[in-house]
C-alpha cells in the first residue's frame, strides 16, 4: 500500500499508509489523545474520525477543548439522538432533515398528531436514556440505488427524495447511532455516550413546510440547544432570559412606541413616543451630515422599471422589489414601476443633471430615503426586519485617487456617531465579490484592492467576509456588540465602479475630457427602524436621557400641588426638556410604578413641602433612593442632560 504524508499544526510531517483514519492517527500519537479525540480537520475540512485519508494532507486532531468543532458535533449528534427518541416513542413518525443552528439544532418531523409541551419532556427523557447506552456511531458510503431501496422499504419518503437530490458523484453517506440510521454528510462523534446529557434542552415546536415551499407538506419542527457542559447551557438560558426582558417588541408596547398590524405587514405604525425617538435621532444625523460636508436630497419612491433595468437591479434584485403597475391615461398598456428598494440609482440621476467638474468632487449626497423591500413574512421581526424603512443613506461621488481619503474620513465620521450613541468599539468586515454580480473581474479586482488599501490606510485591518459584497461592489460592514454580547451589523461602506458606468455618470477632468466618477455607498445606522430597535434592546428601554421620548414626569402627591406641578413643567419645557404633568387623583406610588414601566428616566414628585420650599423630590429610573433639590437646579440639570451629545 502506498504511503501518504500528513502535516500537523506544528509543521511536522509523518508518513502513514493511504486510507489511514484520523482515529488511527490520534492513536499513533498517544493513548490519551486516542481517548480524547472527537474529530479532525483535514485540508481545512471538518473530518469524521472514521473517514479514510487517501492522499497527502494537513491534519489537526480535535478534542472537546476545541469549542467550534465540539459544538458542531454535539449539536449534530443531538439532532440524530432526538430523531431516534421520537421514532422510538412514536414509530409512525417520518423523519426529514436535522441541521445544526447557531446554538443548537432542529429536526423536522411528519407526524399526524401535534407535539405538546408534555411531549418535549418525554423526548428529553428518552434522549438521556439513549445517551446513557453509549451506543457506537458508525458510517458507510452506499450506492444510490441501495440507499433508495433501503428508505423505500422503511417507508421514509422524505429520505428517498433527499437521496435523489444528492448530486452525481457526491458520496451517499449513511450513519448509524446504535440501531437507528440516518442519511447525513457528517461528521459525528465516535459514540453517543460522548454527548453531555445535562447540557441540552428542547426549546419548542413550530411549523415548517418541506424545503420551505408552501405547496409541500407542513412539518413539525422541534428545536433544541446544546453546549459542552451544564454551565454553558445555564449561561445561555440566562442570556435568553435577559434578551426576553430587552425584547423591543415588548418594550415597544410598554413604552407606547409603535405597533404593527396585518393590514400592513412589515410596516411600522409609529406612535408619538416612538416618533419622538425617530425624529430626535434623525435631527442628530442631519446635523452630523451637515458638519460632514454632505448635501441633503430627496428622491421619488416610485420609479419606472427602465431605471432599474439600466442600474442592474431589475436583473439582480427584482425578487425583493415591490412592483407597481399603472394603466397610464387608460392606454390599455400598463406602465411598470417599482417602489425603490434603495436610493443609489436616483442619486446618480441628480448627479447627472448639469455638467460636473473634477472641482465638484468629492460630492457627498445624503438622503433619509424611504425604501421598500419584499421580505418573506416568516423573516419579519418587529421593527428589526421590516418591508418599509428609512435609510440614513449617502453616496460619495469621487475620483479613484480620492477613495482612500474618503474612506478614512467616513470611518472617522462613523466612529464619532457610534461613540455618541453608546458604541465606542466596533468590528469591521471586508465583504468580497458575490457569485451573482455586475461588472468584470478586472473591475472587481480594482474595487476590492482600492477599498482594502483605503481601510488599511485608515488604521483598520478588516476581517475578510468572502462572497458577501453587494452585486455592484465590495463593502465594509461595521458590526456593533450590545450589552449582552449580541452582534449587529449596521453601517456599510461600498466602492462601486459599476453603477456610474451603467447609468453613464461623468465629470469633466483636468484634461477637459469626460471621466467616470467612483461611487461610494455609505450608511451609518443602516435603517432608522432597525437601529432604534437595537437601541431599545441595548438599553433595555432605559434610553439615554437625550433620546428618551418622555424625559420627565412631574407628579402631584396632593391636589393642592397641581399649580406648582404645571409651573415646573413649563420651566422644563422652556429649557428644552420633554416634560409632562401627572395630576391625576391617584396615589404617588401608583404613578411611580406606571411611569417606571414606561421607562421615564426622571419622576419629580411634588407635595405640600415641595410647594412651600419651591423644591422637587427626584426619583430616577432604577434607583430606590430619592433626593430633594431646588427648582432652579433641577431645570439646569435636566436641560444639560437633554442636550444631544453633538451640541454639548
Amino acid at each position: 500500500m502506498s504511503l501518504i504524508s500528513l502535516t500537523f499544526p506544528d509543521g511536522n510531517a509523518r508518513e502513514f499508509e493511504a486510507g489511514v483514519t484520523p482515529a488511527e492517527v490520534a492513536a499513533s500519537i498517544s493513548k490519551s489523545l486516542e481517548k480524547k479525540a472527537i474529530s479532525a480537520t483535514v485540508n481545512g475540512a471538518h473530518w469524521d474520525l472514521q473517514w479514510p485519508i487517501d492522499s497527502d494532507a494537513t491534519i489537526a486532531i480535535h478534542t472537546m477543548q476545541d469549542e467550534a468543532q465540539a459544538l458542531e458535533l454535539i449539536r449534530h449528534d443531538m439532532a440524530h439522538v432526538m430523531a431516534r427518541a421520537v421514532q422510538e416513542i412514536w414509530p409512525d413518525t417520518k423523519v426529514t432533515i436535522g441541521p445544526v443552528t447557531e446554538y443548537g439544532w432542529f429536526y423536522d418531523f411528519d407526524r399526524a398528531e401535534p407535539f405538546t409541551p408534555e411531549d418535549l419532556g418525554q423526548i428529553e427523557a428518552k434522549m438521556k436514556q439513549i445517551i446513557e447506552k453509549r451506543d457506537p456511531v458508525t458510517t458507510e458510503i452506499w450506492e444510490r440505488d441501495r440507499a433508495r431501496k433501503f428508505y423505500e422499504a422503511n417507508n421514509e419518503p422524505y429520505k428517498v427524495e433527499l437521496v435523489d437530490r444528492i448530486p452525481e458523484g457526491a458520496p451517499i453517506r449513511m450513519y448509524w447511532h446504535g440501531h437507528w440510521q440516518d442519511l447525513c454528510r457528517g461528521p459525528h462523534l465516535g459514540n453517543i455516550g460522548q454527548l453531555p446529557a445535562d447540557a441540552f434542552k428542547l426549546m419548542g415546536v413550530s411549523g415548517a413546510h418541506w424545503f420551505g415551499q408552501t405547496d409541500r407538506p407542513m412539518l413539525q419542527r422541534v428545536s433544541g440547544v446544546a453546549f459542552r457542559n451544564r454551565d454553558e447551557l445555564k449561561n445561555y438560558l440566562n442570556f435568553l432570559e435577559e434578551a426576553a426582558k430587552r425584547d423591543h417588541r415588548r418594550l415597544g408596547r410598554e413604552m407606547d412606541l409603535f405597533h404593527m398590524q396585518e393590514e400592513a405587514p412589515g410596516q411600522v405604525f409609529w406612535h408619538p413616543n416612538g416618533w419622538t425617538i425617530y425624529t430626535t435621532l434623525q435631527d442628530y444625523m442631519r446635523r452630523q451630515q451637515t458638519r460632514g460636508g454632505y448635501v441633503e436630497v430627496n428622491t421619488p419612491q416610485v420609479v419606472d422599471r427602465k431605471l432599474w433595468v439600466a442600474s442592474g437591479h431589475w436583473e439582480k434584485y427584482q425578487e425583493n422589489m415591490f412592483i407597481v403597475e399603472v394603466d397610464e391615461e387608460h392606454a390599455r398598456e400598463k406602465a411598470i414601476n417599482a417602489l425603490k428598494p434603495m436610493n443609489c440609482p436616483c442619486h446618480v440621476q441628480i448627479f447627472n443633471v448639469g455638467l460636473k467638474s473634477y472641482r465638484d468632487l468629492p460630492l457627498r449626497m445624503a438622503e433619509f430615503g424611504s425604501c421598500n423591500r419584499y421580505e418573506p413574512s416568516g423573516a419579519l421581526h418587529g421593527i428589526m426586519r421590516v418591508r418599509g424603512f428609512t435609510q440614513d443613506d449617502a453616496h460619495i461621488f469621487c475620483t479613484e485617487e480620492q477613495i482612500e481619503a474618503e474612506t478614512a474620513r467616513f470611518i472617522d465620521f462613523l466612529s464619532n456617531i457610534y461613540r455618541d450613541l453608546g458604541f465606542p468599539e466596533f468590528e469591521v468586515l471586508f465583504s468580497t465579490r458575490p457569485e451573482v454580480r455586475s461588472g468584470s473581474d478586472e473591475t472587481w479586482d480594482k474595487a476590492e484592492a482600492a477599498l482594502l488599501a483605503a481601510t488599511r490606510a485608515a488604521g483598520i485591518e478588516p476581517v475578510v467576509n468572502p462572497g458577501e459584497g453587494a452585486f455592484y461592489g465590495p463593502k465594509l460592514e461595521f458590526t456593533l456588540t450590545d450589552a449582552i454580547g449580541r452582534k449587529w451589523q449596521c453601517g456599510t461602506h461600498q466602492v462601486d465602479f459599476v453603477l456610474p458606468e451603467r447609468l453613464d455618470a461623468t465629470y469633466i477632468g483636468q484634461d477637459g475630457g469626460k471621466h467616470r466618477p467612483v461611487m461610494l455607498h455609505r450608511a451609518c445606522l443602516g435603517s432608522f427602524e432597525r437601529f432604534i430597535g437595537i437601541l431599545i434592546e441595548e438599553h433595555a428601554g432605559k434610553l439615554p436621557f437625550w433620546l428618551a421620548p418622555r424625559q420627565v414626569v412631574v407628579a402631584s402627591i396632593v391636589s393642592e400641588a397641581d399649580d406648582y406641578v404645571h409651573e415646573v413643567v413649563a420651566a422644563l419645557k422652556t429649557a428644552g426638556v420633554r416634560a409632562e404633568a401627572d395630576t391625576r387623583n391617584e396615589k404617588i406610588n401608583y404613578k411611580v410604578r406606571e411611569h417606571s414601566l414606561g421607562k421615564v428616566p426622571v419622576i419629580l414628585a411634588i407635595g405640600h413641602r415641595e410647594v412651600e420650599e419651591r423644591t422637587v423630590t427626584v426619583r430616577r429610573l432604577g434607583e430606590k433612593q430619592t433626593a430633594v433639590t431646588s427648582l432652579t437646579e433641577i431645570v439646569s440639570e435636566m436641560a444639560r442632560a437633554a442636550t444631544p451629545p453633538d451640541l454639548l
